[in-house]
């Protein structure tokens, strides 16, 4: 053990560490801890030995002191764990240590960068704080010197989280022409405006998206905003998600928030114009809360919250399903905390020839039949799911 101990010794007085994994538990320093990762950081300007344990799906963060950091990492070693890879500046370190605490060690001449020492890093955002954006500005989330306003720091994240989902589907999206998207139920368009700024103002895209909504102040004040920013290829108009109806392609459908089977109508429009993506985060899902039924699940069913929750879920589950039937990869996202809202999930769907239509289908009928469920989506999308040999 005292070789060990004299290379602990020496990355750390040579301030060469950059991180250390110790796992294969002897005896577990805390209650479900399967292993740990060390690495130095800078705190109140002392340079510190973070220890974070692994216990379970949680993780544990300890700071030693520069003073007694070797002890504390010696001590992990010898009492609690039994195998470790240290990663250096200069070397690659595998530690083993034996039932009867004979060491093991290999070097491998590998190069890491120096350890970042900040304590906490600073999230990177897609839209930075500090970088004054105009539309975030007249949204009230900005200052004009680019500090994100305390009280939309949620928003700000909310929107950010947003443009990350974007960012994976743009490669679906056509480069040879403008895109054209169309979002429903737009509402207040913080999320409207952060699209058309990511994909025109950073990625220099041509773009084309139309923002609709019953309400006709919000509408107005939309349409007064997006002049004044001169967004020129963002428009707004009064429509309601069932009725509108386009001649030209569709590349991109948005639906944040839409109610109950308004979320549908507009799943059923987007399939339709055969749109390369959508983005869907569903609202007050109501339709199946009166139909669900079986007798296995009443223990759960009887419980009004527990029956509205997965109801939400089923209902969510069947709409990934279905668009996997007509031609779609659909995967549910979480799209912002749970603690700032339980309404979350996101459906992001973009077209693919690899979709897995049949095992869907049949995934789909079983927890359908079931549930002894009739869904709106099903219905509306008939004429399509009966062209691909899928019946009732």
């Amino acid at each position: 053990m005292e070789q060990l101990h004299q290379l602990l010794q020496k990355i750390w007085e040579q301030e060469s560490l950059h991180s250390a994994v110790i796992s294969q538990v002897r005896s577990a320093p805390m209650e479900g801890c399967t292993k740990a990762t060390l690495k130095p950081v800078q705190l109140r300007g002392d340079r510190m030995l973070q220890v974070t344990y692994q216990v379970g799906s949680k993780v544990v963060h300890e700071n030693v002191d520069s003073s007694v950091a070797v002890e504390k990492w010696m001590g992990l070693m010898e009492n609690h764990f039994r195998q470790a890879l240290i990663r250096t500046t200069e070397a690659e370190y595998q530690v083993l240590i034996s039932k009867k605490h004979k060491v093991s060690i290999k070097t491998q001449a590998k190069k890491s960068p120096a350890a970042d020492l900040s304590h906490n890093r600073k999230k990177q955002y897609i839209l930075e704080e500090g970088v004054p954006a105009a539309f975030l500005l007249e949204l009230g989330i900005m200052t004009a010197s680019g500090n994100v306003v305390a009280a939309k720091f949620d928003k700000f994240k909310q929107i950010n989280r947003f443009l990350e989902m974007v960012a994976d589907v743009l490669p679906y999206l056509p480069s040879d022409r403008p895109i054209s998207i169309i979002d429903f139920g737009c509402g207040k368009s913080y999320l409207t405006f952060a699209l058309y700024h990511y994909l025109h103002v950073l990625q220099k895209r041509d773009v084309m998206i139309y923002g609709l909504d019953l309400k006709a102040d919000v509408i107005k004040h939309c349409e007064a905003l997006a002049r004044r920013l001169q967004y020129d290829g963002l428009q707004f108009a009064i429509g309601d998600i069932a009725d509108y109806d386009r001649s030209t392609p569709v590349d991109m459908v948005v639906t944040l928030h839409a109610c109950d089977t308004a979320t549908d109508a507009a799943l059923n429009k987007a399939v339709r114009w055969g749109a390369e993506v959508i983005l869907s985060v569903p609202c007050c899902q109501h339709e199946l809360f009166s139909q669900i039924d079986n007798e296995m699940l009443t223990p759960l069913l009887k419980h009004g919250i527990l029956k509205e929750r997965f109801s939400a879920l089923t209902t969510d589950a069947l709409r990934a399903n279905l668009l996997d039937c007509v031609g779609y990869q659909t995967q549910l996202l979480e799209f912002i905390d749970m603690e700032h809202t339980p309404k979350n999930i996101l459906i992001r769907a973009v077209k693919s020839k690899q979709a897995q239509e049949t095992a869907s289908w049949q995934q789909y009928i079983a927890l359908r039949d079931g549930l002894k469920l009739n869904p709106y989506l099903e219905r509306a999308l008939k004429d399509i799911l009966d062209t691909r040999g899928f019946s009732s």
